[in-house]
């Protein structure tokens, strides 16, 4: 069968669709789980902060062994031992009674995880160069949707299933990644002769790179926004009086008012970046982001809690297209599969620190304050962005 790029895309996309669902369906239930179904009763949020952050950071830990791995024995391979392990892991899930046995389990989630990176480089290196930035863009969105939407399907599950079952169900849609990953994806440039890439190398060019790195300053700290109230929303909506039992579905439809928002304006975005210019559509998506960040703190009833954070998910849509776009217009093509494999780690690092700070925080001050902090650091980068860019223009019209 002659090889096809396209489909190649489309079956990864696929799977770190599920992928990405099957770790953001715990997001609703996971501080209940950890309460009803673990005995823990003191410092939830906390707990709940750890519980989310910790597997992100056993997986930033072991990403450069699985890099040089996938780098020896090619990146399909890698697919496979993520894609079975992981839903062997969602399956152990099911069996756990114990806080911390919990935590190990999750540790191990991070440890054996890379379907997402692995898919990623797939991408960029069995893609016809003048179609990378294409495929990567389209790449970067499937991650997002699943963890748009995986939420709500959490809600669902765990709401009308149960949610122990609710972790099988991840275990199976992990396992159809798996599977697609085997049968259906190929993988036709790999090289084991080729030079290997040093990550200091690509660190220290991509340090030469201000603009790039700027770049992912932004995603950090866009990626650290969202996350930092991962494990405080559902403990939030149960402090606006909603009970245990429907907290899960409620908390998992707040979550995906701003996923349903992002899927809406994200394509507008897009156009509009083409027109007016992607910083500026970046500046606008962070200024409108922090704003309803703060606006949150004045609402006390869950209806319109759940309306205010979809009215900043139409904003917040605007952050990472305009983002992405920018990688691809600031960086070499050659360079560019890396570009967005180190935009992907920024991310991870935003993603293992957000949830652990915001678990902190939640049991140090009251939540509400929390978002105005958060509303504050993305209006403070929008105007970091800003300036800078007008002093690169500045010197740029000097020059010229």
């Amino acid at each position: 069968m002659k090889f096809s790029w396209e489909r190649n895309l489309f079956v990864l996309w696929t799977g770190v669709f599920f992928c990405s669902m099957a770790y953001s369906i715990s997001i609703p239930f996971l501080p209940i789980f950890l309460n009803t179904e673990l005995g823990v009763e003191h410092h939830l949020e906390a707990w709940s902060g750890i519980a989310f952050g910790i597997t992100f950071l056993a997986s930033a830990l072991i990403s450069p062994y699985w890099g040089s791995l996938a780098d020896k024995y090619g990146r399909k391979p890698m697919l496979i031992r993520s894609g079975f392990s992981l839903a062997a892991l969602y399956f152990i899930n099911y069996f756990v009674h114990d806080p911390y046995l919990f935590l190990v389990v999750r540790i191990f989630q991070g440890l054996l995880a890379g379907f997402v990176p692995a898919s990623i480089a797939l991408v960029a290196t069995n893609t016809p160069e003048e179609k990378t930035g294409y495929a990567l863009g389209i790449m970067s969105t499937a991650g997002a949707t699943g963890s748009i939407i995986g939420p709500l399907v959490g809600g669902v599950v765990s709401h009308y299933i149960g949610n122990r079952e609710a972790f099988l169900f991840s275990s199976a849609i992990v396992l159809v990644s798996a599977l697609v990953a085997v049968f259906l994806v190929k993988e036709q440039n790999f090289n084991r002769k080729a030079v290997r890439s040093h990550v200091l190398d690509d660190l220290k060019y991509a340090l030469s790179n201000r603009s790039f790195m700027v770049l992912l300053v932004m995603v950090a700290v866009s990626t650290f926004s969202v996350m930092i109230l991962e494990p405080l929303i559902t403990v939030y909506v149960l402090r606006m009086g909603i009970s245990k039992d429907s907290a899960s579905l409620t908390s998992g439809i707040i979550f995906s008012a701003v996923g349903v928002a992002t899927v809406i304006m994200a394509p507008r975005w897009g156009k509009i970046g083409r027109k007016i210019g992607y910083g500026k559509v970046l500046v606008i998506g962070l200024i409108g982001s922090g704003i309803g960040n703060i606006l949150q703190v004045f609402v006390t009833h869950y209806v319109g809690f759940g309306i205010l954070r979809f009215g900043y998910g139409l904003f917040f849509a605007a952050v990472n297209p305009a983002i992405n776009a920018m990688i691809v217009q600031r960086t070499d093509a050659d360079f560019r599969g890396r570009a967005f494999s180190l935009n992907q780690s920024s991310s991870q690092i935003a993603t293992m620190a957000g949830p652990i700070i915001g678990g902190l925080l939640g049991g140090w001050m009251p939540i509400r304050w929390i978002f105005v902090i958060n509303g504050c650091a993305l209006l403070l980068s929008a105007l970091l962005f800003k300036s800078r860019s007008q002093a690169k223009a500045t010197v740029a019209a000097r020059h010229s």
